[in-house]
């Protein structure tokens, strides 16, 4: 898939061709999981692997979308209602027209196609890379004059308010501000990020797909978010000056831990824990220690099966299957309940590597691992025809 593909897919189906093209990245996270909402740090980087948009106006208000890889197709049957519907990607983009006007932005109808090679349900934020790449081309085609953060909180929002996923701004930040050969840590409590270099010809991320789906609205994710939370509500009696477990310590946690359930207790340990695993690793890029890094891949791994219990066994035998063979760094990312593993490795060790899970895998589970390499890539942006 490329941008090429998609804007014939276009003048296929709309019998023109686009006014603008976009692409919009996936995005991997090297650390700092389930900490954005709770107001912490995050390590995450745009990605190669990503959708691409064609888009251009309709006279008669109404959305029209093609999804080239689904091959699937709706349009609205007016320009007024919006409701959700029962096809789930239609509802991402139906988000980021609903909060749009709600923001008060006048725009008329158009026409998308769209397709790319961010795998679904592996984790990648796919869903945040098809928001805000049709938040840009609407932005572009009624030049609404939104700035590259102001698309990052209408997509969140889309995603919050329309699809009915709690989730926090990390996703849609990362695919629009991502930068080539870099991580960016985002402070999710004021937005302020600093880029930081991932370049090493010793070191090397790649992602094993454990082939099992997720779906983060019908999972626990939303659960967690409350447990968080909860977590807060109960320490703020104690400490009221805290606005989020970015505030909290360990040491006020554990203060604390009798006046929550074990559930709450467990959760909030795993969070004010990875947020120093965040700064920890901020310093380690600067300083080139991939070794330290990858020790802060496992232990947030750890923390992600035993205290936030968002892992599966899949998940935690590619982890360990890691682990075994020598792999500097290996963890879950994304939310949870499937997806994918992002995993730390010397570069000259790859090849035998892979090999070595793969066949593990496969005679364990009865899968084929699917594997993607991981270049980190510039944000979402117009292409140029």
């Amino acid at each position: 898939m490329n941008a090429e593909i998609v804007r014939k897919a276009f003048l296929q189906q709309f019998s023109a061709p686009p006014e603008c093209t976009v692409r919009a990245p996936g995005r991997i996270n090297l650390i700092g999981e389930h900490t954005d909402y709770n107001g912490g740090f995050v390590l995450p980087a745009a990605i190669e692997q990503s959708i691409w948009l064609a888009a251009g106006r309709r006279t008669d208000g109404r959305f029209a979308f093609w999804a080239q890889d689904l091959d699937a197709f709706f349009i609205t049957e007016n320009e007024q209602v919006l409701f959700q519907e029962q096809h789930a990607w239609v509802n991402y983009l139906l988000g980021v027209v609903s909060e749009a006007r709600q923001e008060g932005l006048v725009f008329g109808g158009f026409n998308l196609a769209f397709g790319g090679n961010v795998p679904l349900g592996a984790g990648l934020s796919s869903s945040a890379a098809l928001e805000t790449g049709a938040l840009f081309a609407l932005n572009t085609l009624y030049c609404l004059g939104l700035t590259k953060m102001d698309i990052v909180r209408l997509a969140q929002r889309a995603e919050n308010n329309f699809v009915g996923m709690k989730c926090g701004i990390m996703d849609m930040f990362a695919s629009v501000m991502g930068r080539a050969n870099a991580v960016v840590r985002l402070d999710c409590s004021d937005l302020s990020y600093q880029y930081f270099p991932f370049e090493s010809p010793d070191f090397s991320l790649v992602l094993f797909d454990s082939g099992v789906k997720h779906a983060l609205v019908d999972s626990a994710y939303n659960t967690r978010r409350m447990e968080c939370a909860s977590g807060v509500s109960v320490l703020k009696k104690y400490l009221p000056t805290i606005a989020s477990l970015r505030d909290v310590t360990l040491e006020r946690l554990e203060q604390h831990k009798t006046e929550l359930s074990d559930a709450v207790y467990k959760r909030c340990k795993y969070v004010v824990s990875e947020m120093k695993r965040v700064e920890i690793a901020g310093s380690a890029l600067q300083n080139n220690e991939f070794e330290t890094l990858g020790r802060l891949m496992y232990q947030t791994h750890d923390g992600l099966d035993a205290l936030y219990e968002v892992s599966i066994p899949e998940i935690n035998f590619l982890v360990e299957t890691a682990r075994q063979h020598h792999a500097t760094g290996s963890r879950m990312m994304g939310g949870g309940f499937g997806g994918c593993t992002l995993n730390l490795v010397k570069t000259a060790e790859i090849p035998v590597f892979e090999a070595a899970v793969s066949t593990a895998y496969k005679i364990t589970w009865g899968i084929d691992l699917k594997i993607y390499p991981v270049r980190l890539a510039d944000g979402t942006h117009l292409v140029e025809h």
